[in-house]
């Protein structure tokens, strides 16, 4: 087994993220595989070094190692995407020549008023309605001498159908989510492309993340197959949502790893909570990641979100 846990370095780690990378790392590790840490730092404007070194020190702190990474190499690296950008260009190409791609010229407006037609907009977005999908070449280069497009995935019309390890089997409809962009018209390539590319690469076997990325399973899925890759298997798991209900975000401060760090909170207690609260132990005692090791059952994982309890800060007191 060869799993990851890829956080985007455009902030700074939350207890979600360290749920999620906890129960990354205890899947890998039940299973006597190696581990990987790669940086999802694709969108530079966004992305920060000073972020991504806080992450690394956040996960040690928490008590997670990795095997293959951006401080340690491994076979398959580099392990930050910023490094990565010729590889993406490649599989664009081998994309481009079996006519998977086409280029697209909708503005986010254009984008926007298409959603208000009955198809909608869905979690990854607006719906593309396959506006450019058809056009000729002319019209195409006619286009193209006064805007620079976006590049779309032309999206199969079938089912796409696999197994989720937690949630179990899962079917999209055809053209689930409709033409998505792999390559933005600034140049940026879309994380879907990137985030393919990278797990076939680095000879990923198992992803565990969080459900909110359960919609973006098909699209992935989609470029697998037309690049020739295998995909690797998915476990989609419950998220945490903060005492107010709502899922964890930057917004929610003090549960920043940083945060609890500053205020002397034992990361004991911390992978503690997180672990009651999958229903890995009893009770939401201090606990080592190590020490957990053969306790997740994937079957057996909550099937809705996770709520952090109103006084959970009175609990994580060192």
């Amino acid at each position: 087994m060869r799993g990851r846990f890829a956080p985007t370095p455009s902030g700074l780690l939350h207890v979600g993220n360290a749920a999620t990378a906890l129960l990354a790392w205890l899947q890998v590790r039940q299973a006597g595989g190696r581990f990987i840490l790669r940086m999802e730092d694709i969108d530079q404007p966004r992305c920060k070094p000073e972020f991504a070194e806080q992450i690394v020190d956040d996960l040690r702190w928490l008590g997670l190692d990795w095997d293959e990474g951006p401080d340690c190499g491994g076979p398959y690296g580099p392990y930050t995407q910023s490094a990565r950008i010729a590889y993406y260009e490649q599989a664009l190409e081998r994309l481009g020549e079996t006519g998977r791609l086409y280029p697209c010229y909708c503005s986010r407006a254009d984008l926007l008023s298409a959603a208000s037609a009955p198809h909608g907009i869905g979690a990854e977005g607006p719906v593309y309605p396959g506006t450019c999908r058809t056009l000729s070449e002319e019209e195409r280069r006619r286009r193209s001498a006064r805007k620079t497009p976006s590049l779309r995935f032309a999206v199969p019309e079938r089912p796409v159908r696999f197994c989720d390890l937690a949630l179990g089997p899962q079917q999209f409809p055809p053209g689930s989510g409709g033409d998505f962009i792999v390559k933005r018209a600034d140049g940026l390539i879309a994380y879907q492309l990137a985030v393919t590319v990278d797990d076939a690469a680095m000879r990923v076997s198992d992803v565990l993340r969080g459900s909110d990325l359960l919609d973006s399973t098909p699209r992935q899925l989609m470029l697998h197959e037309a690049l020739g890759q295998e995909p690797p298997r998915y476990a989609h798991v419950p998220l945490v949502h903060g005492p107010d209900g709502h899922r964890l975000s930057k917004r929610h401060k003090d549960l920043a790893l940083a945060a609890l760090r500053r205020m002397n909170v034992a990361p004991e207690r911390v992978v503690g909570h997180l672990a009651h609260l999958y229903g890995l132990i009893d009770k939401p005692e201090p606990v080592k990641p190590a020490e957990l090791v053969g306790t997740l059952d994937l079957s057996k994982l909550p099937g809705r979100p996770v709520t952090l309890p109103a006084k959970v800060m009175d609990g994580w007191e060192c």
